[in-house]
């Protein structure tokens, strides 16, 4: 064989690993790069719920800052429950740097009812929506409430499926020592 006809079996070989890691990164995604604890922080686009008209915030507008992302809707009854533990967090720790962002996931057109529950509840930090499934998607989500503890370096520290007491201690400590991580 000539050496011009083993660079094409090389080509080829190479060709048709691309393609089957091509497939396989379409196909098996969320298996082979789950969101969990070590990885970072998937990008979104989400609406602000705030009275000066909306904005869109992602990800990227908290690099360098300790997050605490909720994952939430107005039905939620687990989510109303521990809603004043993060409210209670933010009290806190939100002087000291934590940013609680709470991304309401209820369908579009529920604005009104959105900013209902805040004002019932009395919650002071940030409320977004995005209700098109595609956070609970890219975040792989299995239910609400989902919540991620995102450090300085966009690092998902923490991921808790269910209803949590964001204001117990261990979670204050964990809080705590990622405010002081120096930011990357």
């Amino acid at each position: 064989m000539t050496a011009r006809g083993q660079w094409g079996i090389v080509g080829g070989v190479v060709a048709a690993i691309a393609v089957a890691l091509y497939v396989a990164t379409r196909t098996f995604g969320a298996d082979l790069f789950p969101v969990a604890p070590g990885s970072m922080a998937p990008e979104f686009q989400a609406t602000t719920m705030v009275a000066g008209g909306p904005k869109t915030k992602n990800i990227t507008d908290y690099r360098g800052q300790v997050v605490l992302l909720n994952l939430w809707a107005t039905w939620c009854g687990p989510c109303k429950q521990e809603m004043p533990g993060i409210q209670a967090l933010h009290d806190s720790l939100g002087p000291q740097g934590l940013r609680v962002v709470a991304l309401s996931v209820d369908d579009p057109g529920f604005e009104a009812a959105i900013r209902t529950f805040v004002a019932e509840h009395k919650l002071t930090f940030e409320i977004l929506h995005e209700g098109s499934g595609k956070i609970e998607r890219d975040y792989q989500t299995s239910g609400v409430p989902e919540t991620f503890v995102i450090g300085k370096d966009g690092v998902i520290r923490k991921r808790v499926i269910g209803a949590a007491e964001w204001n117990s201690e261990g979670n204050i400590k964990l809080i705590r020592a990622l405010l002081a991580e120096d930011a990357p």
